[in-house]
This record gives C-alpha cells, sequence and structure tokens, in this order.
C-alpha cells in the first residue's frame, strides 16, 4: 500500500490543570483525525511544552526547571500517544519533547508511535540559537529512516528543514516523504521553514509535511507565541499541484489539514517528470570560481 491520508496539525499550545485534562485534549485531537481517515498523523515541533502548565510557577518561568521537571511526565507522554496509535490503528509523529539524554544534557525529540505499539525517534540536528544559547539542548547525532506501512518515511525538525544535505540523506536512504512539525515565534520564522520545505520536495522530489505549533502561552517562556499555517507539499511537475501545494491551512487557526498522497507517485516523477531533480542531484558538485576583472 502506497497511499495514506495525512493530517498535519495546527495545534493551539493551551494550559491544564491536570494530566488528564491533557490527555483529554489529544484524545479529541486524535479521534478527530482518525475518524476523518487520516493514517500519518503529525503534531508540531515543541507542542508537549503545553506540560509546564502542570508544574508551579517557579518552574513554568525558569527554562532550565522546565526541561529537569518534563522528564518526570515523559513515560506518562509516550504511554498516551502509544495507546492512541494502537486504539485507532495510526502512525503518529508526536511533535517533539526535550529529552535528557545524560545528566543536564537535553535533545529535542520527534518521536514515531506505530499502531503495533513501536516506538522510535529522531533527534533535532540542528540547534536555532535559543536552543543553543537561551536552553542548552543539544543537537542529535543520527539521522533515520522509518518504515511504515505506506512506505518510508524521514523526520525533520523544524530548522532541519533547511538545511538541504540533511533531507538529501534520508532520501538517499529511501524516505519518499519527510514530516517536519514546526514551531517558530514569527511570520519571518514561519516562512523560512516552510520555503524549506517546499525546496526539499522540489528538489528531492517527495512528498513534505509540515505541522505547526500557534497560540500563545504568556506562561511560558520557550512557546509564549507561536505562528503558521499546516501544509503538503509536493513536487513541482505534472500530476502534481501547480504551486506545489496540496493542502495549506488558515494562520493560526486550530486545526487539522488533510490530504491524500500516494507515494508511488514519487517513483513515479522521479523516472518520467519534466525535470529530474532528484536524478540530477549529482550534477552540483562540480567545481566554482569567481570571475573578476583584475
Amino acid at each position: 500500500m502506497s497511499r495514506v491520508r495525512v493530517a498535519a496539525a495546527q495545534y493551539d499550545v493551551g494550559f491544564h490543570a491536570s494530566f488528564d485534562a491533557y490527555a483529554q485534549k489529544v484524545r479529541r485531537w486524535v479521534a478527530e483525525a482518525a475518524t476523518q481517515g487520516a493514517g500519518l498523523l503529525v503534531f508540531p515541533e515543541y507542542f508537549s511544552m503545553e506540560l509546564v502548565s502542570l508544574f508551579p510557577e517557579s518552574v513554568r518561568t525558569s527554562l532550565s526547571y522546565q526541561l529537569d521537571a518534563l522528564q518526570s511526565v515523559l513515560p506518562d507522554f509516550l504511554d498516551l500517544f502509544r495507546s492512541l496509535a494502537r486504539e485507532h490503528g495510526v502512525y503518529i509523529v508526536a511533535g517533539s519533547y526535550p529529552v535528557r539524554v545524560s545528566g543536564e544534557h537535553y535533545r529535542n525529540r520527534a518521536y514515531l508511535l506505530s499502531s503495533d505499539g513501536t516506538v522510535r525517534h529522531q533527534d533535532k540536528i540542528q540547534m536555532t540559537r535559543f536552543e543553543n544559547e537561551a536552553w542548552g539542548v543539544s543537537p542529535g547525532d543520527t539521522l533515520e529512516v522509518f518504515e511504515t506501512s505506506f512506505g518510508c518515511l524521514g523526520i525533520a525538525i523544524c530548522y532541519d528543514s533547511e538545511f538541504p544535505l540533511l533531507a538529501r540523506r534520508q532520501v538517499e536512504a529511501g524516505a519518499t516523504l519527510i514530516a517536519v512539525p514546526s514551531c517558530t515565534d514569527t511570520r519571518s520564522g514561519y516562512w523560512r521553514v516552510r520555503i524549506g520545505c517546499q525546496a526539499r520536495a522540489l528538489e528531492n522530489q517527495c512528498y513534505v509535511v509540515q505541522a505547526p505549533l500557534v497560540g500563545t502561552a504568556e506562561w511560558s517562556p520557550a512557546v509564549d507565541v507561536s505562528t503558521g499555517k499546516a501544509g503538503v507539499y509536493t513536487p513541482v511537475d505534472i500530476g502534481f499541484p501547480e504551486d506545489g501545494v496540496l493542502a495549506s491551512g488558515t494562520f493560526d487557526l486550530p486545526q487539522w489539514v488533510y490530504a491524500d498522497v500516494d507515494l508511488a507517485e514519487v517513483a513515479r516523477v522521479r523516472a518520467s517528470g519534466q525535470v529530474f531533480n532528484h536524478r540530477d542531484w549529482d550534477g552540483q558538485h562540480r567545481a566554482a570560481r569567481c570571475a573578476y576583472d583584475r
């Protein structure tokens, strides 16, 4: 099977009185997408940060304290999404979660939950200035490609989508769809990720799915403002949308954005498209020089 309906979440960050309240919200989101026939659900980068609302104000207002506190609810978070993937028979890219890997070292980790109970993950490779300079989140060191029932999936977390070689390595390892959980606090940040997503779809002749966090959280120094709109992007060629946009949401409106994709179409366009971006990648490695008047 190469066809799947994808659901990209424009997920609104909220404040919760208990983990049960948070779980009820997530269950509603997942049930809605599953009812619409989605087989792959993609949540945003750092959408897990609304769990910080469960802790005292002294934790909520401290970037370092909240990283430590979040580790106590990580098992519950994973159990929740594992059970939902099983219950609804879907794959879930559970946005991203800051996970302690050793001592005071944390990584921005996206989990992939499968209907058979399997839990896999991709760590963010390229850190933003905020993650590097203010938050102390460390980069990952491995790129993964995940086998699914509909094809091979890669995950590029937000800023990672702006670096062509990262996606290229995943594509060379077999990925035909790349999920991009994102979190941006300005429209320019959103457009950087969006343009990166469309560029990766163009040059690799593959599908890219972007899922952004939206809304405001004055109680959180990490996700106080989030803006964007979800989208599903494609090659720009015969059989695909002329602008490479298969689906797109409305700015900052909490919603699912759906699209039906057929990963067999990736093989078709790579073999018989108007252009061969995927095949001609190696043509970039020619020597260049700067010509100037002396």
